[in-house]
Formats: structure tokens, C-alpha cells, sequence
């Protein structure tokens, strides 16, 4: 049955994502930027991390 959910779940995000994107393709635009944007920053942050740890958890 939790599959059926995780199904019906997943069809309907797919549906509301093609309507954004099909009736107004600029915001559905900013909200992939604003993505990648949050992605980059992770990736930018965990980088700053392992440098740190690597040394030595020195400024």
C-alpha cells in the first residue's frame, strides 16, 4: 500500500513540475538557478571544511 502512495506521490510532483515549467518557463528558470546556487554553496562549504580538517583544524 506505502507504495501505491510513494507512486501517486511521485506522478503528482512530476505533473505540478511539468504545469510550472509549461506555464511560465522564467520562474521555473530561477528556481533551477536557485538550485544549482544551493548546490554550489554546499559543495563550496564542505570544500572549506575538508581544507580546514586537513589542516589540522588550523586557521
Amino acid at each position: 500500500m506505502a507504495v501505491n502512495a510513494k507512486k501517486i506521490v511521485l506522478y503528482a510532483l512530476v505533473v505540478f513540475v511539468l504545469y510550472v515549467i509549461i506555464t511560465d518557463p522564467a520562474k521555473a528558470a530561477s528556481y533551477v538557478q536557485i538550485g544549482f546556487e544551493g548546490i554550489s554553496d554546499a559543495a563550496r562549504a564542505i570544500g572549506d571544511f575538508m581544507t580546514w580538517a586537513a589542516n589540522g583544524g588550523k586557521n
